[in-house]
């Protein structure tokens, strides 16, 4: 097109009622001209390759990474006739640890000062507007990938009830939870008592097993109701409580007009800073993915387990998360925006990687953030809105892994589910997702929830403990894709108001101008 441009720009320039001959003049040129310009289209094509892959040189080197962990993984496995040792694959993650760490790091900081900043620059009517939106989006994705997991698993029926669970390896243990006390630790971990300690730990309730004697009957012994309770701080950082604390005082900071403005100015900064820090880390990642992937295949004990007993939970939870990520949740993107979704996914692509190699929402929100701000022109406004809680709370990857998770139990252990369990399972499946903080595996903890709604068994989450490492790289990868496409969608829907927002920010600096909106309100080019 630009070629075309600069050839139109004669006639464009001139009179509006060009002639024939001046359009033949302009066109036919001389025979070097045309050798010119056949030279340099030639040349165009590798232009645009080399301009590309130094567009995309960063995701291209992660997702680089990734295959090469992939490949790593297999070679060090097939040259060592043993199984690596603890200690062993401990050396080869050491990197990739190193990688983690200073994702995390950034976590807390980038969290509160986003959502801070960003609810305390808007309008209160607004930041209600955006955040209904948003949640809106969580939910109604969330219970789309309850329901066609449930679908999927009905139809496909990948529990037999014939090999029986007694033939599937069960690998780790169990935690002994109630529904009940597992909603109520959520609510309770919403209203941290104390913002520093919510940083570094989390409230659950511990339900202690009576010992054997003779006051205790046999159904004490069995019913978890009647078990003694105490409360607990375990170690992971309170995302929920956090963010909570956040939403409040960026309404506060907005309510105080003049008043707030430097406490307001001292988190934007923060915030930046934050994003600044996230450039030079990502750098890092296509290395730190390399040694994530590899170590992960040292460590698995037997690939035999996810062709064989689990072979069909497996492709089950994977082909529901494939439709889910990349048809699904594409298709309404598309229906809202009126735009083709893979510009914005490829756009993705290195959060995406991330996502994959580090298997935690959260510790891809730093490289998510960059991904929209700088790629897809998301306005900050929002996606420093919508994302740490979008990381928080929308796990639609998570919500469809319980909901297939807990029916292909019941049909291992020939339990025929009724339509009333069905319903309680896509309910449970829904908060627990929610429930999920973004953690390595931290839907196996909400998924003894979605077990004890339809009566199974707690200690049943260890028959899927095998495949979980993998299976939980791919949900996070779509948690992260619903989150991107969310942010992309209420940017869209919300660009009105925040047209309106900075009109009325410039002329309330005495700087009117010609009403255009500034230069944090980047253009969609979705």
């Amino acid at each position: 097109m630009d070629d075309v441009e600069t050839e139109m720009a004669p006639l464009q320039s001139g009179s509006d009622k060009a002639t024939p001959t001046h359009a033949v003049s302009v066109g036919a040129g001389s025979r070097p001209g045309r050798q010119g310009r056949h030279r340099h289209d030639m040349a165009r094509p590798g232009q645009r390759v080399a301009h590309c892959l130094r567009a995309n040189l960063l995701t291209t080197l992660t997702v680089s990474g990734v295959l090469s962990g992939v490949g790593v993984g297999f070679i060090m496995r097939s040259a060592k006739s043993s199984p690596w040792t603890p200690r062993e694959v401990m050396y080869v993650q050491f990197v990739g640890d190193l990688f983690l760490r200073m994702l995390k790091a950034l976590i807390i900081p980038l969290l509160i000062s986003s959502i801070v900043a960003a609810i305390g620059a808007l309008d209160l009517s607004l930041s209600y507007k955006i955040g209904a939106r948003a949640i809106v989006y969580y939910l109604t994705t969330t219970v789309l990938a309850v329901i066609e997991g449930i679908i999927l698993v009905v139809v496909v029926h990948p529990g037999r009830a014939d090999e029986g669970v007694d033939k599937i390896k069960r690998e780790g243990t169990s935690r002994n939870v109630t529904t009940v006390d597992t909603l109520l630790d959520l609510v309770r971990n919403i209203f941290p008592p104390n913002l520093i300690q919510a940083t570094i730990s989390q409230y659950r309730t511990v339900l202690i097993p009576p010992k054997p004697g003779r006051n205790v009957s046999e159904e004490t012994m069995k019913n978890m109701l009647n078990w003694e309770m105490k409360g607990e701080f375990t170690d992971g950082t309170n995302v929920l409580g956090l963010v909570a604390f956040a939403v409040v005082l960026g309404i506060a900071i907005g309510k105080m007009g003049e008043r707030g403005k430097p406490l307001l100015e001292f988190f934007e900064c923060l915030g930046t800073a934050m994003m600044d820090i996230t450039n030079w880390v990502i750098w890092v990642s296509p290395v730190g993915v390399l040694f994530l992937v590899a170590s992960k295949l040292l460590e698995m004990s037997d690939f035999r387990v996810i062709v064989g007993q689990l072979g069909m939970y497996f492709m089950t939870v994977l082909l529901g998360l494939f439709v889910h990520g990349f048809v699904l949740l594409p298709i309404l993107f598309t229906i809202v925006t009126r735009k083709l979704p893979f510009k914005f996914l490829a756009n993705m692509g290195q959060a995406l990687a991330t996502a994959f190699g580090t298997a935690s929402s959260s510790a891809t929100l730093p490289v998510s953030m960059n991904c929209l701000e700088e790629f897809n022109n998301v306005d900050m406004r929002v996606s420093r809105f919508v994302m740490p809680i979008g990381a928080t709370i929308n796990m639609d990857g998570t919500a469809l892994y319980e909901a297939v998770a807990a029916i292909f139990i019941a049909q291992a252990r020939g339990i025929r589910l009724g339509f009333g369990h069905i319903v309680a399972v896509s309910i449970t499946a829904t908060f627990a997702s929610i429930g999920a903080a973004g953690i390595p595996q931290a839907g196996l903890v909400t998924m003894v929830m979605v077990l004890d709604t339809v009566g199974l068994p707690a200690e049943d989450v260890t028959l899927i403990i095998a495949v979980d490492w993998l299976l939980d790289r791919f949900r996070t990868l779509v948690n992260v894709v619903g989150d991107s496409l969310g942010a992309g969608i209420v940017n869209h829907l919300s660009q009105v108001e925040l047209e309106k927002m900075s009109r009325l920010q410039h002329i309330q600096a005495g700087n009117p101008g010609n009403g255009k909106s500034d230069g944090n309100v980047a253009e969609v080019h979705l």
